[in-house]
């Protein structure tokens, strides 16, 4: 018998088409296991999942949150140019990034108006605009 966890983890691989392998499966867990939406880093998981006992490379990790994302399954925000967050949030949404503390949080949608945007060069589309708001501690 699977644990809740494990059947959502399950229920998410396929719902973006992927197999269910041993280290998507441990992954997916971390990051959806409980119910709860969050914003992680590769160094974050690796970490999340070295303290779990998982025995899984940083790079097998970046490769696997890549092939979330290409699944539909995550969206990857990139507040510079070196570092990325990974959202299991898929709705739209602005976020608060944090700079002291190199952490990202979802700002609240309400608060947030955007009356209007460039129109897309000829033969594109919008896939998505991301809001960042960065903030530091004064």
């Amino acid at each position: 018998m699977q644990t809740a966890p494990a059947e959502r983890s399950m229920t998410w691989l396929a719902r973006g088409g992927l197999r269910p392998t041993r280290q998507r499966l441990a992954l997916a867990e971390l990051l959806i296991g409980d119910g709860m939406d969050r914003h992680v880093t590769a160094e974050g998981l690796y970490d999340a999942a070295a303290a779990a006992g998982e025995s899984v490379s940083l790079a097998t990790v970046y490769n696997t949150l890549r092939a979330f994302c290409e699944a539909g399954l995550l969206n990857e925000i990139v507040v510079d140019g070196s570092r990325g967050y990974f959202d299991t949030r898929m709705d739209d949404h602005p976020h608060f990034y944090w700079e002291d503390d190199h952490r990202l949080t979802d700002a609240p949608a309400a608060d947030l108006v955007i009356t209007a945007l460039p129109e897309a060069p000829v033969g594109t589309t919008v896939s998505r605009v991301d809001v960042v708001i960065r903030l530091k501690r004064t």
